[in-house]
Parts: C-alpha cells; structure tokens; sequence
C-alpha cells in the first residue's frame, strides 16, 4: 500500500504544469535538497553556507541544490541524486506530500533520508529528523508581542484595547502549524479575556512575501485600525513594516523569525519588535554529523536527542533550542556566534542604528570617565577606535577609585605614570568575546603581552577573580565587559 501511495503522489507530481530544467548532479554521496530562496533568505545565505563548511571539513562528496519553490523540481533533483548514487538525502520538504513522495522513493533505493528543519507529517516519515522545537519558537514569538505591546501601552503609543492581526506561515508547511501553536499558546488567553482583540488572521500561502504585503494591506484596508501583528518570520514582519509606510502609519509592535540580516535591521531600527534566532550553523551541523555518520555506517544513537511523531511513527530527532532576539542582545546572540556581522547589518540607513566602536561606547557612559582618560593619556585612544575586533574589560570610576585607594596614588598621578599603557593594555584582548565564548578556566592573552584567566560559574563570571558585573556591552569593533575592579599586571 505505502508503494502504491508513493507512486501515486510521484505521479502527480510529474503531471504538475510546466517543470523547470534540472541538470544533472555530479555524483555525490550526501545531497542537500533546499526548498527555494523566497521564502526566506536563510536557505541560500545561511544553510548552504554552513553545510558546505561542515562537508568540506569531513572530506565527503556533497551537493546543495535548490528547488526555487517547486514540487516536481524537488522530486526531480532527488530522483537524480538516487541515480547518480546518493547514500543520504537531507530534504526540506516543500510540503508533506511531496516530501513523502521523495522519501518513498529513497527508502525504496536503499537511501536515508533526513528530514530538515521541516517534518514530513504525511506516510511514514523520514529516517531522522533535525530542527528546532518549533513550538518553542511560536512561544517566543507569542511572548515578545507581549512585551511589545505592553511597552506600547506603558508609553501611551496604545491608548485602548489593542487591535492586534495575525499573519501566520503557509498552511502547507507543518513548521507553520507549530509556531501558531506556539504563539497561540501566549496571545489566545489576551483574546479570551478580552484584553486584546483579534482583528484578522490569514496564513501566507508558500511564506511568499508579496501576497504578505497584499494580505496585510488588505487587513488595514479592512479594519480601522491594527495596533500590533504576529509575523511568522521576518520575511513577512517586513510585508508588515512595508504596508505600515505604504499606509503612511507609525510602526506597530510585529515579530518575526529567523534573524535574517533583514530582520535584525529592523529590530535595530526599532521597526520590528523582535526576531527568533535558530543556531542555523549549529543545525546544519547536527544535520550534516548524522548525514556523515550514516554514510560510514556508525551508531547514530549518540547523535539524536529524542523523538518526534510525524503522525505515523516516532522519527529518531534533534532538537535544538531557539533564542529570542531584541535589540538589547544582537550582540550576545548572533553577532556572538558569528552568524551576522556588524559589517552586514550597518548599512545605508541601518548604520545609524548600529553601536558606536569601543572608544565611542565608553566615551558615552558616565561610569567610564577614568577609563577614558586614561586611555587618552595613554594614546590608546585611535586603538581602540580602529577596525579590531577587542574585547575590553572595563573598570569603572569606583574600580579605579578604589584601586587608587590601594595603591597610593591620585588619579593625576597615574595619568602620569610610565606604567599606564602596561596597565590599560592589560585590559585589552584582541578578539571578541562575548560571555557565551568564555568558559571556566578559559586563559586569553592580552594586548600588553600578559594573561588573564576567565572563570564561570552560577553566580556569574570574574576575570583574574575581578567580577564582571555588566557583561556584553556591544560595540561595533568588539565588546565591553564592566568589571568592579582593576587588573593589574603581573
């Protein structure tokens, strides 16, 4: 029956409209099928970029390719990877039809197949399956429209009870039906209770973002007035943001997901409210460590995380946790990783939104009126200015105070002392680390030549057993960590 069900679906798919050219793949044993490039830029940015990494390190023979939206494509490219001899497929379904016509087919051929970030609910699922908790991600999406809009109430932006619109993913993606869940889950007891108002609802057929931006234009068309919007990623918050200016309004409160390079401007500019970051390089590369351990033939049980019913069966799975981002920790979070750069983001406009570089940062703090001027007295001041990156733990005027205290010594004195440079470039390491990269006992070198040795624990982090009181201050050129004390060098 599951045979018959396969060719089935095939066939359909092979009756489907016009089907664009697919040239043949050079012979690989592991082939990426990629849904398309509209829907979000994640796919050919981000996903490719870190398979691709994570292959060329293993040393394995690989394709990534690219379905551009289309069914029969898709099955096409996996008909030809099968036949050119692929061991392992790790798909991103266009839907789960389709999907579980492309795992029929490799099953029958002896091929496993990884379902990708998207689970393919209909027959019997795919060998493996690696994503987020996606149900997690609706959550967070569902709690930062909350924080959103009570901000907006809190500042009078939103005088009543809010019009709020819900603009979910394609109804044929199960990944969509999993974030409403989610974010159902936080606003549906502010609709029940009648504090807020459900204005309008609409999924976005194949998350295409200009039936988003004709859906939400119609919304505003079709209601007085929407005061705040659930977007299921951040290709459709801009469908958002754009009818908002196409309709000559302020911004609204909107989430969004992904964190695409989009998406975090936005949040930055404070036209988005939030975004989700989902570790793309840390599920690639969980998808791409099963993939290479399948085609070695090694035990996979150590690599998967739990289970996840497709309907039909448990598919073995790993889950990887999603983080919410605003403006106060693009930082921390993807800049941290390395999965955006300030250089990407600060463009054009966008650029006025970004952090100054660390001698801009410390200068516009209160808190750094020493430090400053020492660092001027020191001509350390162009440093710390120029491209980087640094990571700075920074006394404060009550550090320095005390340590002066210590010492001896006037703040005028050392301003004059030969050992200043030694003593602030103690300070200085060149790289950036924010407090996700440091680990207990970690030792970094710093810029005077000496050493620092970086503990963490539950009660937060020390440096040389100084306290870092205010971690993961960003700036453009690194990061500030406060400290409430100096370190002084060996």
């Amino acid at each position: 029956m599951r045979k018959v069900l396969t060719l089935a679906i095939a066939l359909v798919l092979l009756s489907i409209g016009f089907v664009s050219p697919v040239g043949a793949q050079d012979d690989a044993d592991i082939v990426v099928l990629l849904p398309d490039s509209a829907s979000s830029a994640r796919w050919e940015n981000d996903d490719r970029r870190f398979f691709e990494a994570a292959f060329d390190e293993a040393g394995v023979s690989y394709s990534i390719v690219n379905a551009e939206g289309d069914q029969q494509t898709q099955f096409t490219q996996a008909e030809q990877a099968i036949t050119n001899g692929a061991q392992v497929l790790l798909l991103v379904n266009l839907d789960s039809g389709s999907g579980a016509a492309i795992i029929g087919l490799a099953r029958d051929a002896g091929v496993a197949v990884i379902d990708y970030d998207r689970l393919t609910i209909e027959g019997d699922g795919a060998d493996f399956y690696v994503s987020f908790d996606n149900e997690a991600v609706g959550r967070l999406q569902g709690e930062g429209l909350v924080a959103a809009v009570t901000a907006a109430q809190e500042a009078g932006e939103i005088d009543e009870t809010p019009q709020v619109a819900v603009l979910n993913g394609s109804p044929t993606d199960n990944n969509a039906t999993l974030f409403a869940n989610g974010y159902r889950s936080v606003i549906d007891p502010f609709f029940e209770s009648g504090d807020w108002e459900l204005v309008a609802e609409q999924s976005v057929p194949d998350w295409d973002n200009q039936q988003a931006l004709l859906i939400f234009e119609q919304m505003l068309i079709d209601n007085e007035t929407i005061e705040a919007a659930i977007a299921a990623n951040d290709g459709l918050a801009q469908a958002v943001i754009s009818a908002t200016q196409n309709a000559e309004m302020d911004f609204i409160p909107v989430t969004g997901q992904d964190a695409t390079v989009g998406g975090i401007q936005n949040v930055l500019a404070g036209r988005q409210s939030m975004t989700v970051y989902k570790a793309i390089r840390a599920e690639a590369s969980a998808a791409a460590e099963l993939a290479i351990a399948l085609l070695n033939g090694e035990d996979t049980s150590g690599l998967v995380t739990g289970a996840v019913n497709n309907g039909t069966n448990d598919i073995p799975s790993v889950l990887l946790t999603p983080v919410s981002v605003t403006s106060a920790n693009v930082g921390p979070t993807v800049i941290a990783d390395g999965f955006r750069t300030w250089d990407e983001i600060c463009v054009d406009e966008f650029a006025d939104f970004c952090p100054g570089n660390i001698a801009e940062v410390a200068s516009g703090n209160d808190a750094f009126t020493t430090l400053v001027a020492a660092a001027d007295a020191a001509g350390l001041v162009e440093t710390l200015m120029g491209e980087g990156p640094y990571t700075v733990f920074a006394p404060t005027n009550d550090a320095f105070a005390a340590a002066l205290e210590s010492m001896g010594m006037t703040a005028e004195e050392l301003l004059a002392s030969e050992d200043l440079g030694s003593i602030l470039t103690y300070h200085v390491v060149p790289a950036q680390a924010y407090s996700t990269n440091l680990s207990d006992g970690m030792v970094v070198d710093t810029v005077n030549g000496g050493s620092l040795t970086i503990n963490v624990s539950e009660d937060g982090v020390t440096v040389n057993g100084v306290n870092v009181v205010i971690p993961d201050v960003a700036a453009i050129n690194g990061v500030i960590h406060v400290i409430d004390g100096v370190l002084l060098p060996e």
